[in-house]
């Protein structure tokens, strides 16, 4: 790597759209392009993205970031990817095309499957090796299910034409001209398939799944080189090293700097991922609550425990879009200065079902304690306080699944921008909460590994703190008023569930 490498290009592609960064030596965000993809919902409860918008939007947000910082792909260092977790995607081979849709960490078409396997009594074994329940939020059952119903897979597959992957493993495929079939830790640990003791892909699960092993991507640690760009539509003739891939949760939990054992963040987007660091030994966790591999790095796994949130930032989305009940976030805020309280009415977001601590994939949403006075801004007052309330469930669970308190939280994404649920996120939790004023955190977490994996950093320390100018939330409420918030609160939730949590 010769010096006017002076920049790395971070590709974030998330739930909602695809962002390209352009990050300089100093651990700075010099430039950023920002391109939406369309959802899908085919059915009740069925979510999906088209992979091939997906990838179209990395080369057009790549080519617009690095236009507007006026460098060229010489200029790079290395890519990095950070990613939308669980998505499936399964292609062929010969014509580099997806034979089915994406299938989204949402969807909720495989639960009737996951359902068969439980009752069936295949959950332990799920959980013991994966430290995941059986759920239709994970990939595995997503690509039985394309496998068993998209159409000439079959043929495909006895040909020898077909593979699977996560989005990051789709695009590192794409932008590597087929030569690479790869994914990372965090990334393979999200897809019910790899045994995160052993750290590899597990036969007996395939056969569990109906998904043939030599189907599935090589799996390496986040700081590893997994290939060279090739797509001439890309960066030409530039060949840049692809790096620092990595799920988008544990990217902002490393671009949260929680690198020691107990550190936690919640990332509020589509979802809401609250995430902690265990160390270098998995622990076992129920009720809810899911193991997972926080990141590899130089050769080494750290792991952490994970609370899973469905929706949370999509909540607002959907008051706005299929509601009407605003225009813009800016009209949301004026009308909540006016509306400091949702006056007994809660939402429960259930669209896609409940994850933790519930993971009832069958829960149906509902708007509840409304009265002749409820006005718009109540329902979206309680659009807010659902997330709050949604992670303040996490938090609990976690905390007594572990047997270590929170100190504090950190928060990104970008519905932490939100001051009033950042304050009533304090507020229930009684603990601080931490924003940082550095809204891409997942991808300075990818930049983070990738950058100081090939030296462009040497070492984490000599980059620059993200964590300056972070906003604090300080908890102002009273016990028995949080109490009472709370309380109204599981009874909301305990109305929709069709399982005990």
């Amino acid at each position: 790597m010769t010096m006017e490498k002076s920049y790395l290009l971070a590709i974030d592609q998330s739930t909602s759209g695809t962002k390209a960064l352009i990050i300089n030596r100093a651990g700075q965000i010099t430039a950023q392009s920002a391109i939406p993809h369309r959802q899908y919902y085919p059915r009740p409860g069925w979510v999906e993205h088209d992979p091939m918008e997906i990838y179209a939007n990395v080369i057009r947000s790549a080519h617009e970031a690095l236009a507007i910082a006026g460098v060229g792909p010489e200029s790079l260092a290395a890519l990095t990817i950070t990613n939308q977790r669980e998505t499936a995607v399964l292609w062929d081979v010969t014509t580099g095309l997806p034979v089915h849709a994406a299938i989204v960490w949402q969807c909720q078409r495989t639960a009737d499957q996951c359902a068969v396997y439980q009752k069936a009594g295949h959950e332990e074994r799920v959980r013991s090796k994966t430290g995941l329940m059986l759920d239709p939020y994970f990939s595995a059952a997503k690509w039985g299910w394309i496998l068993e119903h998209a159409e000439g897979v079959c043929e495909k597959l006895a040909d020898g034409k077909l593979l699977a992957g996560t989005i990051d493993s789709w695009l590192l495929w794409k932008l590597s001209g087929g030569k690479t079939h790869a994914t990372d830790y965090t990334n393979a640990s999200r897809t019910s398939l790899f045994n995160i003791h052993t750290l590899q892909w597990d036969e007996e699960l395939c056969g569990l799944f109906g998904v043939p092993l030599q189907l599935l991507p090589e799996v390496k640690g986040s700081d590893e080189i997994f290939g060279y760009t090739e797509d001439s539509e890309l960066f030409g003739d530039c060949r840049v090293p692809i790096t620092g891939v990595i799920g988008d949760s544990q990217g902002a939990l490393f671009g949260n700097q929680c690198f020691e054992s107990g550190m936690a963040k919640a990332t509020y987007g589509t979802g809401t991922s609250v995430l902690m660091n265990v160390g270098e030994s998995p622990i076992a966790s129920g009720n809810g609550l899911v193991s997972a591999i926080a990141w590899g790095r130089g050769g080494k796994v750290t792991y952490a425990v994970e609370a899973v949130i469905r929706t949370s930032g999509d909540s607002l989305t959907w008051v706005r879009d299929n509601l009407g009940l605003f225009r813009t976030f800016e009209e949301m805020e004026q009308m909540l200065e006016h509306t400091p309280d949702s006056e007994g009415v809660y939402l429960v977001p259930a669209f896609v079902g409940l994850g933790a601590p519930y993971w009832d994939s069958y829960a149906r949403a509902s708007i509840t304690g409304m009265n002749r006075g409820t006005t718009k801004a109540h329902i979206i007052r309680a659009a807010i306080e659902s997330i709050a309330f949604q992670v303040h469930d996490a938090v609990k669970l976690m905390e007594n699944e572990t047997a270590v308190a929170l100190q504090e939280l950190r928060a990104d994404g970008g519905a932490s921008d939100n001051v009033k649920l950042m304050q009533f996120q304090a507020d229930l939790l009684g603990k601080r909460v931490v924003k940082s004023e550095i809204a891409e955190l997942s991808a300075l977490g990818s930049a983070y590994l990738g950058g100081v994996g090939i030296g462009f950093w040497p070492s984490l320390e000599a980059i620059g703190t993200t964590r300056e100018g972070s906003i604090s939330y300080q908890p102002k409420m009273l016990p028995e008023l949080r109490e009472a918030h709370c309380s109204g609160w599981k009874k909301a939730v305990s109305s929709v569930l069709t399982r005990n949590a």
